[in-house]
């Protein structure tokens, strides 16, 4: 059999390309190596967005190519300009992000595909490279906002939402298969349906409009974990918290508010203000008080004042936010936001962001500490003897916090359990866990 190896870089809606391509490889009979020496060819989805991406995505090129010599570049870096094919002439084919189609239509000029495919050479959830019993759900590709510090748009196009019944049924297939959460993810969630008019689909028979509400309705009904992703505040999403306060969603929004001064808001075309966004956050904890708000948030953008970096401080303190990352602005190639007048000096960008941090850590710090002696529902990641790791429903993987569980003798990874938490830090919780395993 023919082997391919992989390599899969960037983020998870780049993982999510990863997966479908993985799918079709081993649904055409392909082998999937786990090294260079015994891969026939090396694919490589890489990353473009930011300085520190673009170098590891071409030294992953270049070590694969040193490795293996026959390489298939695709994703994001792809598709931008001949930056690529300038470095490596020798690559056999260049793609940009989402493109399946074409990355098969190489390697199938380059090593033949062994026979017809048959549907039982691969699961009805396809391949995936999570932990079995978690999932990304990519529900749209591409973005229909031209924020100036971002070149998504250019890479991944504009907003395209997938069929609401082809997105629920994959979620079906991956629940059936034992994922006990599913994290919903795309450029901007909130705008699903919207490049369809939200058009009604069909799932199971049933008629289901695609808009993020309905969708998040119907895969609420599966009974697992449902976490929402990269949610831009518009009005709309105030439907969905009352489902979280019924206990039908997670409790949990991330919202990339970015920074808070209407005038940087204004230069980032950003929507929404900061006013406005207080107003929603107080209006979410009424609905739903246990939800976890997780934001984003840029310093150093250009023409950033200190006035204005105080304000998005003060509005960090008022808004106190569960999980937040921070990024000095990194001015990315082709970004309209690097013609902008004022940039901010590298050193005034990143004492920013350390200060911003140190805010944060504080607040994380209070919040977390409320929890200590209540009992929180579990997901077990790892185990190790009788500890366990896992997360609570205000952690998504890799970046959020983690939960450290003692006397945990028998639990096994995709387990729920209950743990009494006895301590926190800035970023986790340390607890027992109270009784035997449960439910979802």
């Amino acid at each position: 059999m023919p082997k391919v190896g992989f390599v899969s870089l960037g983020c998870p809606k780049a993982l999510v390309d990863s997966e479908r391509i993985l799918t079709q490889l081993r649904a055409e009979g392909y082998t999937i190596a786990p090294d260079y020496a015994g891969s026939d060819m090396v694919i490589v989805n890489t990353c473009g967005f930011i300085g520190a991406a673009v170098e590891e995505s071409l030294d992953a090129i270049g070590e694969a190519l040193a490795e293996n010599g026959k390489v298939i570049v695709t994703g994001c870096l792809g598709a931008k300009g001949t930056i690529v094919r300038d470095r490596y002439p020798e690559l056999i084919a260049v793609t940009g992000p989402h493109a399946t189609d074409e990355v098969m239509q190489a390697v199938h000029a380059h090593l033949p595909q062994p026979h017809d495919p048959f549907s039982d050479l691969v699961p009805p959830q396809g391949i995936r490279l999570t932990p079995k019993h978690y999932a990304y759900l990519k529900i749209s590709e591409g973005c229909n906002h031209r924020c100036t510090f971002c070149i998504i748009p250019s890479l991944r196009g504009d907003l395209v939402s997938r069929p609401v019944g082809e997105v629920l049924q994959e979620a079906e297939h991956l629940v059936r298969a034992g994922v006990k959460e599913l994290l919903v993810i795309s450029q901007d969630t909130s705008a699903y349906g919207v490049d369809v008019r939200y058009r009604t689909g069909f799932w199971g028979g049933r008629p289901v409009k695609t808009r993020m509400t309905e969708l998040v309705q119907a895969l609420a009904s599966f009974g697992v974990w449902v976490r929402l992703h990269y949610v831009y505040p518009y009005p709309h999403v105030d439907e969905v918290v009352p489902l979280m306060a019924q206990g039908r969603l997670l409790p949990y929004l991330d919202v990339p508010f970015q920074h808070a001064s209407p005038r940087i808001l204004k230069l980032m075309k950003r929507p929404a203000s900061a006013e406005n966004n207080l107003a929603r956050i107080r209006a979410w904890r009424a609905i739903c008080p246990e939800i976890t708000l997780r934001s984003t948030f840029i310093t150093g953008f250009p023409g950033e004042t200190d006035a204005e970096f105080e304000e998005l401080i003060a509005f960090l303190e008022e808004a106190r936010l569960d999980r937040v990352g921070c990024f000095a602005y990194s001015p990315v190639d082709g970004a309209a936001a690097n013609a902008l007048p004022d940039p901010v000096p590298e050193d005034v960008r990143e004492a920013r962001r350390a200060r911003f941090m140190e805010v944060q850590e504080r607040i994380s710090a209070e919040r977390l500490q409320r929890k200590i002696g209540r009992t929180v529902r579990v997901l077990v990641d790892s185990v190790a003897g009788t500890k366990a790791v896992g997360r609570s429903d205000a952690d998504a993987p890799e970046i959020d916090g983690q939960v450290y569980v003692s006397a945990a003798r028998g639990v096994k990874p995709g387990d729920f359990i209950d743990v009494e938490i006895d301590r926190a830090d800035a970023h986790d919780l340390h607890g027992r866990r109270t009784r035997a395993l449960v439910g979802v």
